[in-house]
């Protein structure tokens, strides 16, 4: 059976621990990966530290041309990259080639990393004085990514820290780890020096020793609310600068005024579209006045016409979720829901796939006349579960929506100008969409939301992820005039 190993130095280093990853598919062990702990992320930070002498010393020409590089070989391998995050996640091969376009554009953003990089200059503050203003890396710096997207969120956070001077150790989730070292791989044939990138994979014992580890400067991380409050808590109190992305309970609006097929399409694919594994997923639609029983009607026939089976396979809409557990955790929500009092439009519990009896599968599932008090509605789920929620007014939905903890991402679907002003002005959310469903920044902005979705002050890539990979230098400079001018002399200097 293949052992993955972490990535040190720009080669594989082996394990003694190791955990099973499963084919989400069949439920079969497929790999083990190799659990690290504090001595394989100090040699990773050695390893980090010794590059990052020559690294922050390179110049930008010499960061872009491998960062142009890396963005073709993620072109070239994106069908293998697609299939290997397939394997591990369940995921359909079209959703993670789509996962690694994202993730790439981030690439594309470092690529011009020369003109966002450029400093201010002010001439003649005072008589004969000028100031100017440049930026520089950190040091080591690292990441610890969730399982959703093993290639994209990792994607959002090392192009960056690496093109600004950076290096970088990466830990992803331990149930799909192989993207990580396949990403490392490629970065070596792209010229990127060993030792800027490394991979550790690991549980808890490998993130304590990112969070505690005096000899990195940054940590980046994205996952549940309440470990990215235990990053952020732990990795300030070690001297570290952090950006911890938590979690969230997204809400799509949906107007009287809106045309009810467009939105109920786009809510679907919102909300069941990776299983339901993705922190921007839509996982609430708050239907308003009298949208609510025509939007229920179209989703309940959207949702049954949706083909769930293994990623693989043509024609698969959704994949199974990532581990029994997962399954297990969404199917019991849905009978909670069920017994608290919502109406369970289209149930997806004790779904089979035809010669994948045992993989992680289940359908996905529509409840209608679900309440703010119940379960389904306050827990994020993260999986193929959409709950309608019925109010009366685009008010009513707005104090819906700034009611609840997290403010990751949100939707309105109407027609009308004024109220999508109004919405956008009010709700309490980073990421706001309007007629779009999953508003995931493009690469020159920042994702992050607000409330519990975001823990500190730092969104992820963008302009944000410049600054939180650099630090600024101010410089005030004045060149007095010599009163003395020296003539240029022909005799052969000496000591005198």
């Amino acid at each position: 059976m293949n052992t993955i190993p972490h990535w040190i130095n720009g080669s594989p280093v082996p394990g003694t621990d190791t955990a099973p990853v499963f084919d989400p598919a069949t439920g079969a062990e497929q790999a083990r990966v190799v659990l690290g702990g504090s001595a394989d992320v100090d040699a990773a930070v050695q390893s980090a530290s010794a590059a990052f002498e020559t690294w922050s010393e390179s110049s930008l020409s010499q960061r872009t041309q491998v960062m142009f590089a890396f963005r073709r070989l993620l072109v070239e391998h994106e069908e293998e990259l697609g299939r290997i995050i397939s394997a591990e996640h369940g995921k359909t091969v079209d959703d993670a080639r789509g996962e690694i376009t994202r993730g790439r554009e981030v690439v594309e953003f470092a690529c011009g990393l020369g003109e966002v990089l450029k400093g201010s200059f002010s001439d003649q503050v005072s008589r004969g004085v000028d100031v100017h203003d440049f930026r520089q890396p950190l040091g080591v710096v690292a990441g610890v990514t969730p399982f959703n997207f093993p290639a994209m969120v990792p994607l959002w956070m090392h192009p960056i820290a690496i093109a600004t001077g950076n290096t970088f150790l990466l830990k992803p989730s331990e149930r799909d780890p192989s993207a990580a070292n396949f990403v490392a791989a490629l970065y070596q044939k792209a010229g990127l020096p060993d030792g800027v990138f490394n991979v550790v994979h690991g549980g808890k014992e490998a993130v304590d020793a990112i969070l505690t580890h005096p000899g990195i400067e940054a940590v980046s991380f994205v996952g549940s609310t309440p470990i990215a409050k235990y990053v952020h808590e732990t990795a300030t109190s070690h001297g570290k600068r952090v950006q911890a992305l938590g979690g969230a309970k997204n809400h799509a609006v949906v107007l009287p005024d809106a045309d009810l097929e467009f939105a109920a399409n786009h809510i679907t694919a919102g909300a069941y579209g990776s299983a339901g594994e993705r922190c921007m997923a839509v996982s609430v639609a708050v239907a308003v006045g009298h949208a609510a029983d025509g939007l229920v009607e179209v989703l309940e026939r959207k949702a049954r016409e949706i083909n769930v089976g293994p990623g693989d396979r043509p024609g698969t809409d959704m994949g199974p979720l990532v581990t029994k557990a997962a399954q297990e955790r969404v199917e019991t929500a849905v009978g909670t829901a069920q017994a608290q009092g919502a109406t369970v439009v289209v149930d997806g519990r004790g779904l089979k796939v035809d010669g994948h009896e045992d993989g992680f599968f289940t359908g996905p599932s529509l409840l209608d006349h679900v309440t703010t008090a119940m379960d389904a509605y306050r827990e994020e789920l993260f999986g193929p579960v959409l709950a309608i929620v019925r109010v009366d007014t685009l008010d009513q939905a707005i104090d819906v929506i700034n009611a609840n903890p997290y403010g990751n991402g949100t939707a309105l679907f109407t027609a009308s100008g004024e109220a999508a002003r109004r919405f956008q002005r009010r709700v309490k959310v980073g990421m706001i969409g309007i007629n779009v469903p999953v508003p995931v920044p493009m690469s020159y902005y920042s994702f992050g939301g607000w409330k519990d979705s975001l823990i500190g002050d730092h969104p992820i890539h963008g302009p944000e992820g410049i600054r939180f990979y650099t630090r600024p230098k101010v410089v005030t400079t004045r060149w007095p005039q010599q009163a003395q001018q020296i003539a240029a002399g022909f005799d052969f200097p000496t000591s005198n």
